[in-house]
């Protein structure tokens, strides 16, 4: 019966093949200003390599056929039969090990096309920079708790709404002082953490569950997750400082711009701290609190064994100058362990003033939850002077290997290099190579001579880059972009800065950055986003810094002081007349990688130039097909599409998992730099993607919060 009801569905979509290509519809729930700038759906479907019927192809296959029997078809335009378990997302990457995986399947690579806006929620905490402040970022992610989700705003409120509507249901205002950051920086906040208490009496009292938020006015906030009052038991009326004991920094040196992370009955956090002013920086201390008092349990200062260098300044607790944890950790709550991924030591493009602080930086660590201590400790830069620190989560899931599951950590970098280690001890799975690179930057330094690099995963950026390699819409700009790679030293990825200028590729926003790797453990596969694009790093002798008249930086060129060394830093993007990137396209990919034999199965242009060209660009063949710088994560769905915002070109798109097609995009009014989450509340509920719509430092702000779903009956 439920083989015929699948073919009857397949009969029918015989009869109309355009059924998914129809206008979608606009919910009236966005508002006529929002609705002006977008545009209806469009549907650029291609074949790329690694499209035939798989192993994974048949897997993919027998969940579509599930859901048609279960679903009644699920292809009507009156509406999807509701179908399948209830999906949760309780914490920023969906599960607290970060796979960014969601087991729900309503939403197929079949009816994806036929997704409408459920409800658009605005939350008016929006900015560009003309009142004074600095510009907002509305990069968040929300989480599920029951049947709300739960999210930060830039201005550092937490929101509570209706999962199914987007009414508001209550909101903390903890009212920000810091609303001035030194450009480029923008006001952001990627998420917050939910914990709940292990007895159901103690769940029942008020602050039994709380949402955890981490600010930029370098606070850590307790809040009921039921009502959103703050916990007047934890810390100072719900407040705990995190300056304390950190003494001689600016506010804006230090903040949080993260979520923090619970293991057990601890908070844990890192905090953002400014690059490259001075090799005095404020200490990147990792801390660990009480979720119910707020009190701290323990700390972790990034100093190595043996240091000798100067203690903490008269007042201080810790270290200045350590590598921080400014991005998002994960937890093994069972092995009672929190991972951390880590920055630079001060500063990032010199190193000989280091002082021996590097043996933590551009790492993973892992930390005893409990007590904060050291279990182990991967490296994957050493003496880092490229600032090529950790952005990106540690992703955990189970990895089989000869017929054992290994208990893995998936850690992505900037460099485009997937190492995948055993998350109890740290080591390489699969191992690791050596490879000799180059260490005569400048006078004083002493650079590692070689660098770690996998092996099972291969590097997914190149490492090439000659002036043959130039692209240019046309003869004229390309031997512009071959002029400049040729005037400055390249000697691969590792090449030192120097006073004449290194080519940095990829740039320093990578390769992979906060959007992390996303895992679906039926498929075995692991999709990352990232880019491919190329700068310049010049070292400036301190008298000629000196003697600048004008020392700001003007985005997206650089000026970096780097006091108490003997040099400045300058950085700017490798770039052609016309304002396009000088490396060979696409300049943002979305990959898949195959866990169980390493391989890349496809590796797609993620993004268009729409909207960073000029217009007559936009009709040069191809133009569509070259890829967009992107920031911002990926979610996969047990059914077999990959959904992600992250570009400058202003949509949101989902991917066949199989293949790597494009298969639906829809455009918004401002970009999506944050990563998407997925639910579903029940068996008779609608599946949701939700992404929040608010731009980054280099595109337009705005406020939205976007539920997408299938149509209602």
């Amino acid at each position: 019966m439920c083989w015929n009801a699948a073919r009857r569905c397949a009969w029918r979509a015989a009869q109309n093949p355009h059924r998914h290509r129809r206008p979608l519809r606009i919910d009236a729930t966005i508002p006529p200003r929002a609705r002006s700038r977008m545009e209806g759906p469009t549907m650029r479907a291609r074949r790329y390599r690694g499209a035939s019927m798989t192993r994974r192809g048949r897997l993919g296959a027998s969940i579509l056929i599930a859901s048609l029997c279960l679903a009644g078809c699920g292809g009507d335009r009156d509406g999807y039969a509701p179908s399948g378990p209830e999906a949760a997302w309780p914490h920023y990457a969906g599960d607290r090990g970060g796979m960014r995986y969601t087991p729900a399947t309503q939403i197929t690579p079949e009816n994806v096309n036929d997704l409408e806006i459920a409800w658009t929620y605005q939350s008016g905490d929006v900015s560009d920079g003309s009142d004074g402040t600095s510009k907002t970022s509305f990069n968040a992610t929300p989480l599920l708790v029951d049947d709300t989700l739960v999210f930060c705003t830039p201005l550092n409120r937490v929101i509570a709404v209706d999962a199914e509507t987007g009414d508001e249901r209550w909101v903390y205002d903890p009212v920000q002082r810091q609303t001035k950051l030194p450009d480029p920086h923008s006001r952001v906040c990627r998420g917050v953490a939910y914990w709940e208490a292990e007895s159901k009496a103690e769940r029942a009292r008020t602050c039994g569950r709380r949402i955890f938020t981490a600010t930029l006015d370098s606070e850590l906030i307790a809040v009921d997750a039921l009502t959103g009052r703050a916990c007047q038991d934890f810390g100072r009326d719900g407040r705990v400082d995190l300056r304390e004991g950190i003494l001689d920094a600016e506010p804006w040196e230090y903040y949080s711009t993260s979520p923090p992370e619970t293991v057990n009955d601890v908070v844990a956090l890192g905090a953002l701290v400014y690059d490259n002013r001075r090799i005095d920086a404020p200490p990147g201390v990792i801390r660990g609190y009480d979720v119910r008092t707020g009190e701290q349990r323990w700390s972790f200062d990034a100093v190595p064994p043996g240091y000798a260098g100067p203690p903490p300044v008269e007042g201080a607790r810790y270290v200045s100058g350590t590598a921080n944890a400014w991005s998002i950790l994960s937890s093994d709550e069972a092995l009672d362990l929190v991972f951390i991924p880590t920055g630079n030591a001060a500063v990032d493009y010199f190193a000989a003033t280091r002082q021996g602080l590097d043996d933590y930086s551009s790492s993973v660590l892992a930390l005893r939850g409990s007590t904060g201590k050291l279990v182990w400790n991967f490296q994957m830069v050493r003496v880092d002077v490229w600032d090529f620190d950790t952005a990106s989560q540690p992703v955990l899931f189970d990895h089989e290997v000869e017929g054992q599951i290994i208990p893995a950590l998936a850690q992505a970098t900037k460099m485009g290099h997937v190492f995948l280690l055993d998350r109890r001890t740290g080591k390489p799975i699969h191992g690791h190579r050596e490879i000799s690179v180059r260490t005569d930057g400048v006078d004083g330094e002493v650079l590692s001579p070689t660098q770690p690099v996998p092996s099972f995963i291969a590097p997914l950026h190149s490492t090439q880059l000659r002036p043959e390699d130039a692209f240019g819409f046309t003869f004229w700009d390309r031997k512009k972009c071959a002029e400049a790679i040729a005037r400055y030293r390249y000697d691969g990825m590792f090449t030192p800065p120097t006073l004449a200028g290194s080519i940095q590729y990829p740039q320093n926003a990578g390769g992979i950055n906060w959007g992390s790797v996303t895992i679906d453990p039926e498929r075995k596969l692991l999709f990352t986003n990232m880019m491919r694009m190329a700068a310049v790093i010049q070292l400036v002798p301190r008298d000629e810094y000196d003697a600048l008249p004008d020392k700001t930086s003007h985005w997206p060129h650089q000026l970096q002081p780097m006091h108490g060394t003997p040099y400045a830093a300058r950085l700017f993007p490798l770039m052609s007349p016309f304002g396009a990137p000088c490396s060979p396209p696409p300049w943002g990919s979305l990959v898949a990688v195959d866990l169980e034999t390493g391989q890349r199965v496809w590796d797609v242009p993620l993004g268009s130039i729409r909207d960073q060209a000029p217009l007559p660009l936009w009709l040069v063949p191809g133009w569509d097909a070259l890829g967009a710088p992107n920031m911002g994560g990926s979610i996969a769905t047990a059914s077999g599409v990959v959904f992600i915002g992250a570009t400058t070109d202003r949509f949101m798109r989902a991917f066949d998992a199989e293949s790597g097609e494009e298969i639906w995009k829809f455009r918004l009014p401002f970009t999506a730099n944050a990563t998407p989450m997925s639910f579903r509340l029940g068996p008779d509920g609608r599946q949701f993607v939700v992404v929040a719509v608010g731009g980054h430092a280099w595109s337009a702000s705005g406020d939205s919060l976007i539920a997408f779903a299938l149509p209602d009956r």
